[in-house]
């Protein structure tokens, strides 16, 4: 499964709400990451530039742009960002593909 790091902002709307009945999102997150058939590993409140921070997995692109539209497009978050987390052990064999295909590449202006 890929990893999925997401952050992201409430709407102002969401804000209204949450301040007149305060709520925890983690459950309604996770409902909502396993209905697109992912898993939540964990679910942040997050100070700074991003109001909340997600990370997940999914076993493709495709389920997990399914619940970030969702996410978007009822209203209660904007500036979603995602990044894909790599492991350490994937990171290396990714190194050791592209060791085997760099010379086969030429390089812009080369």
């Amino acid at each position: 499964m890929t990893i999925y790091i997401i952050k992201g902002n409430y709407s102002d709307h969401a804000f209204q709400g949450m301040l007149q009945q305060p709520e925890d999102r983690h459950d309604a997150v996770e409902k909502l990451i396993r209905s697109a058939g992912g898993r939540m590993l964990d679910y942040y409140v997050t100070m700074g530039e991003y109001d909340f921070l997600v990370i997940s997995e999914f076993d493709d692109e495709i389920d997990g742009l399914s619940a970030l539209l969702v996410a978007a497009g009822t209203g209660g978050t904007r500036n979603l960002n995602t990044t894909v987390a790599v492991t350490t052990a994937d990171a290396r064999k990714a190194e050791e593909k592209a060791r085997k295909i760099a010379t086969g590449f030429k390089p812009a202006g080369g």
